[in-house]
């Protein structure tokens, strides 16, 4: 018999589970009580050790162990590389910011989307991520970290879309009065551009904030950097936005990566600013993290400026993400990569 997560579970699933063992469903909350904090299920103190020996036994908790990190000397973002039951390796982020603290978790191993300046799409997509496997990554976090993560961007390895059902269910569980308790408009999903996966969840009722990764205004520059756009336009991509917008009142956000020579030039300011005219949005422009191998580079500041007050003379809401741990593996599948490459060697 596999393993079940119990993170992959509601309390009432587990306290079902609990009462075929022939314990009281209340166990449960307490189960749950001590994975929140980060407890493993031996050292769980108020259970019976009979019911403990039958969890570790039959459920593995779906919090990854930690086998790398780095910290960032600047401003102490701090990048994980975490390990599953099954060997499977992630990356996750922590991050500190004056709002709170904020978890950027994985919600795929691999990736199969193919974004050129990306690190963690050159394996392709290994498998999908359970919600409890992405809820595990905040907890891990947490006790690492020994604090409250408030918010959680779910923009690590994958894309979050092609892992539709996991990933709702995850935000879902983030959101429950069990679980994390955190605010749904604390929740950011970021998408390459799934059109028919936005569309369901601008059906969905769910406040969080959607997160597309645009990365050029014409059709012709995002098969450049981005396999998704050959299936869905540029101008598919926006009109679903809009309908987003109108199902959710929600403002989006456009990721746009700055990549020197191509797709940072006046034109292309223009362009876009034409393409998001009128609609409820913000564009968070975003110097490339170098990738070794694909020669991209960042634009230099002056040129970063010019393009944001481009946009912003058209009437576009414009922001510069701020980098942060500039002196650490920034960019996704970087740390991961570095590690296979030490233990390969």
């Amino acid at each position: 018999m596999e393993a079940r997560n119990i993170l992959d579970m509601t309390v009432r699933e587990l306290g079902l589970a609990l009462r075929e063992y022939g314990y009281p469903e209340y166990r449960s909350k307490q189960v749950f009580g001590w994975l929140y904090k980060g407890i493993g299920l031996r050292e769980m103190k108020n259970l019976p050790q009979e019911l403990k020996n039958r969890l570790d036994e039959d459920f593995v908790t779906g919090i990854p162990e930690i086998i790398k990190k780095q910290v960032s000397e600047i401003d102490g973002t701090t990048k994980y590389l975490v390990k599953y039951y099954d060997g499977s390796m992630v990356e996750c982020v922590y991050l500190i910011y004056e709002y709170g603290r904020t978890a950027c978790i994985s919600s795929q191993v691999g990736c199969r989307m193919g974004c050129s300046f990306c690190a963690s799409t050159r394996g392709g997509l290994i498998r999908n991520l359970s919600p409890g496997e992405m809820t595990g990554q905040v907890l891990a976090i947490q006790r690492d970290a020994k604090t409250r993560i408030s918010n959680v961007v779910i923009m690590g390895s994958g894309e979050p879309l092609d892992n539709y059902q996991n990933t709702l269910r995850f935000i879902r569980q983030l959101n429950s009065r069990d679980g994390l308790n955190i605010g749904l408009r604390s929740v950011t999903l970021s998408t390459c551009g799934l059109v028919p996966e936005i569309k369901k969840l601008a059906e969905e009722g769910l406040p969080i904030t959607l997160s597309i990764s645009l990365h050029g205004a014409s059709d012709e520059t995002r098969m450049r950097l981005m396999p998704v756009a050959g299936k869905y336009k540029t101008d598919e991509i926006v009109e679903c936005c809009k309908y987003y917008i109108k199902r959710t009142g929600r403002r989006i956000t456009f990721e746009y990566a700055l990549v020197e020579g191509i797709n940072n030039r006046p034109e292309d300011a223009k362009k876009l600013a034409a393409l998001l005219k009128g609609m409820l949005c913000n564009v968070n422009l975003i110097p490339v993290n170098p990738v070794e191998g694909t020669g991209y580079k960042q634009p230099g500041a002056g040129k970063v400026k010019r393009f944001k007050q481009m946009l912003e003379r058209a009437g576009i809401s414009v922001t510069i993400r701020r980098e942060m741990g500039r002196d650490i593996d920034g960019a996704c599948g970087q740390l991961k990569a570095g590690y296979i490459e030490e233990k390969n060697l």
